[in-house]
């Protein structure tokens, strides 16, 4: 579907965002896309690199988060279908972009509660969401100063516009970020 490698995805991603904050969120933005993309019979690759990438622009541009994307996906030559996905996660909220497919709006839903969870891992004594449990993500999801930063209504809203419960997107993000590094393994990969 498309021919950007992960890799040239990667070097874009870096050469844009130094925080190793914005490096983790984007792998675990790529391996929860990858993870469901597999999990259905998508093509984990174009998922995947739609997940790495949803942020490229934000670690420069924050005041201009979707709308520079187009501009820096032009350097490594990413088809409109990869740039409307990436643009439409912030529809609404940063630009005017609709998320139309299944994987735009999954990427749409998905991106805020990785917060969340992630947030919920530093605090955890295992420092993993591999033990952690659907009533416990809910908790947490409730409580609106935990991870004050993400976004629920957003979540809300993406749960809808795929047509789920919110209990089903918190249990395949969960899920899919079960499959992980967890943080200290994740703090080695990105160097932090």
């Amino acid at each position: 579907m498309s021919n950007v490698t992960r890799e040239a995805a990667l070097d874009l991603l870096k050469k844009y965002n130094k925080e190793p904050f914005h490096i983790q969120h984007a792998l675990t933005v790529e391996g929860v896309m990858r993870y469901y993309a597999e999990k259905k019979g998508y093509d984990p690759d174009f998922w995947g690199i739609c997940g790495l990438l949803h942020d490229v622009d934000f670690g420069q541009w924050p005041e201009e988060h979707c709308v520079k994307a187009p501009e820096l996906l032009a350097e490594i030559d990413a088809p409109e279908e990869m740039v409307h996905a990436i643009c439409s996660h912030g529809y609404g909220i940063c630009c005017d972009v609709e998320p139309v497919h299944e994987m735009e709006k999954f990427l749409f839903a998905a991106d805020e509660l990785t917060g969340i969870i992630w947030a919920a891992m530093l605090i955890r004594p295992s420092r993993s969401c591999k033990d952690m449990d659907l009533k416990s993500l809910k908790k947490k999801f409730k409580d609106k100063r935990f991870a004050g930063g993400c976004s629920r209504e957003t979540i809300r809203k993406g749960a809808e516009q795929l047509g789920w419960e919110l209990d089903d997107l918190m249990k395949e993000v969960l899920e899919a970020m079960q499959s992980l590094p967890d943080v200290d393994e994740m703090n080695e990969i990105v160097g932090n």
